[in-house]
């Protein structure tokens, strides 16, 4: 039975990340990743052109994160909703980021290979839409300026705690540091008296 071609697409992928995290963006090869799967690699250049075009589709995979994220948001009917929805969602965007600890991986690991996609038009306007929805989220003047610097800083826990456990969290997939991202996430957004 023959594989869909978006089943297929995905499997270069899945595949691409493992090289990537293994030995390097800079280091694997089409014909690595062709081989891997057991294909040859005109098949592989049926679906992708370049390497970069595969990085940009990995790279993708995070806004994906951010998106869904936002698109949760945007079915709340008004700004109480939407504060009272923060800590379920932040807890869900922890849990979001931690099942695709694979992907930071290849980010933390590759720095310098993405600035291949720097200029690229879809890469920039996929960066432009995420920050502008966050943008218009975080300045909703409806919600009160101190719940939205904690909202904003709730967030700031989340990338911080998580990318700083770096290999113990993204390497060997321990998620020790989770029960603690969650906590400092929530103080940042939680209130509390002067």
């Amino acid at each position: 039975m023959a594989r869909p071609r978006g089943a297929t697409r995905e499997r270069i992928l899945d595949v691409a990340l493992e090289l990537f995290n293994e030995q390097g963006y800079d280091k694997t090869s089409l014909r690595q990743i062709a081989d891997r799967l057991g294909v040859t690699k005109a098949a592989l250049y049926y679906h992708f052109e370049r390497k970069e075009d595969i990085l940009l589709e990995l790279h993708l995979r995070l806004h994906e994160i951010g998106r869904n994220l936002l698109d949760q948001f945007d079915l709340l009917e008004d700004e109480g909703a939407i504060v009272a929805a923060w800590p379920r969602l932040l807890d869900q965007f922890v849990d979001d980021m931690v099942a695709n600890r694979e992907l930071f991986l290849m980010h933390e690991r590759n720095q310098n290979a993405l600035m291949v996609l720097e200029g690229n038009e879809r890469h920039e306007s996929e960066n432009e839409d995420l920050e502008q929805r966050f943008r218009r989220l975080m300045s909703n003047p409806e919600i009160p300026l101190e719940q939205r610097v904690r909202m904003t800083c709730s967030v700031g826990a989340v990338f911080i705690g998580l990318m700083s456990a770096g290999a113990s969290i993204f390497g060997e997939a321990s998620d020790e540091v989770v029960p603690f991202v969650r906590k400092a996430a929530r103080a940042a957004f939680s209130s509390s008296e002067d």
